[in-house]
């Protein structure tokens, strides 16, 4: 196998366009998944983004204005991993409706909130895209025969989309699928990725992991991903080869600052707290392909 696997993403430059609203489904009470109709506009890798700039949608205006003064920038375009997988009718998208903590949030949330709970079927709205490097090799059999997929929450999202179109692909490799939620309700997707792993039961090997659900039955892992359990799922043999995609919450800037200022360390959240696991595991960066959120 090759030792150096190089993802291929395009590089060429998003290019905006408009998509109309299908359908809104809830997967959680605060997560939703868009349906977007993108008028023939598909040409994607699994585990990209779209772009939405919030400007666009004048009912945030006052708040926007707000936030700008605030911060003293513009408000920059956010970023959606794609839910959906190329080979699907339309194109979808998940967003975690962000709340505002007193004490905890800096600034208020700006376009969360309209995503899933402000828009109707028909509705419609520019995007940019489709961008991001987080995407399965070219040649992926010639890399692994391992793909490990490492995600928290709403980190799911491209995640599902990769594990989707590599199984419709039909790309060799085997997926381990290690997903950490505070409870059952909060796993995205668990259905369908049920119903992935009845469908390849020799390809696809999942786990839950749930940090405030001690009830959760035998089908469920209590606690957080860490080293025993994923020195059981990667094999010694395969851990110089496989494949880990991990996605999920980091420190956030303001977060490091504010521990920069104070003289201590930042408190380490999902990510950097899985890289250091899968680095005692003795699996090297350029083997790890990772996405953050903060």
């Amino acid at each position: 196998m090759t030792d150096a696997p190089v993802a291929a993403p395009r590089r060429k430059r998003p290019e905006p366009f408009e998509v109309t609203v299908r359908s809104v489904r809830f997967e959680s009470p605060d997560t939703a998944t868009l349906t977007l109709d993108p008028h023939g506009k598909k040409d994607y890798l699994a585990g990209q983004y779209l772009s939405i700039d919030a400007h666009q949608f004048k009912q945030l205006t006052p708040l926007i204005t707000f936030l700008e003064e605030q911060k003293g920038r513009r408000e920059p375009i956010r970023q959606y991993s794609l839910t959906s997988a190329p080979h699907e009718p339309w194109i979808e998208i998940t967003i975690k409706e962000e709340v505002y903590v007193p004490g905890e949030t800096k600034y208020l949330p700006l376009l969360s909130n309209l995503l899933v709970h402000g828009l109707a079927p028909g509705q419609r709205f520019e995007v940019s895209g489709y961008s991001g490097p987080y995407v399965l090799p070219e040649d992926t059999d010639t890399f692994t025969d391992l793909i490990v997929h490492v995600v928290a929450g709403s980190g799911a999202v491209p995640n599902f989309s990769i594990l989707k179109d590599a199984l419709h692909r039909d790309v060799k490799a085997r997926h381990v699928y290690v997903c950490s939620n505070r409870t059952r309700e909060d796993i995205l997707f668990a259905r369908e990725i049920e119903a992935l792993r009845a469908a390849h039961p020799d390809r696809l090997t999942v786990v839950h992991t749930l940090t405030r659900d001690p009830g959760a039955g035998d089908a469920y892992r209590h606690g957080r991903i860490d080293l025993p359990l994923l020195d059981r799922l990667i094999p010694e043999a395969s851990r110089e080869t496989c494949l880990v995609y991990a996605c999920g919450p980091a420190i956030h800037p303001w977060d490091r600052r504010a521990a920069l200022e104070a003289g201590v360390t930042a408190t380490p959240r999902f990510m950097e707290t899985v890289l250091g696991v899968l680095h005692e595991l003795g699996i090297q960066n350029k083997r790890i392909r990772r996405e953050t959120y903060g």
